[in-house]
């Protein structure tokens, strides 16, 4: 069953420059959709949408959990009105 999943990414200084969503993509069978994205030299902070059966998207954040990048779902309800 296909599910979709909304998450922060924080990417540490090391990986900015490492196609991580590409490599994710390629390792894993789920699609990735950037929504927002804030690039520097010193972090990168991502909101990314990952749809994919339930499976493959648990071990797609442990694979990014360790590589290092900090992952937090986004609240959906947060903001309404």
């Amino acid at each position: 069953m296909k599910e979709k999943q909304r998450l922060w990414l924080m990417f540490p200084t090391k990986l900015v420059t490492r196609p991580v969503l590409w490599e994710l993509g390629q390792e894993f069978a789920v699609v990735t959709n950037v929504r927002q994205a804030s690039v520097t030299e010193e972090i990168g902070i991502v909101s990314l949408s990952l749809e994919g059966d339930r499976e493959e998207i648990k071990k797609s954040i442990v694979w990014l959990e360790d590589l290092g990048v900090k992952v937090e779902p986004v609240e959906m309800n947060t903001i309404e009105g």
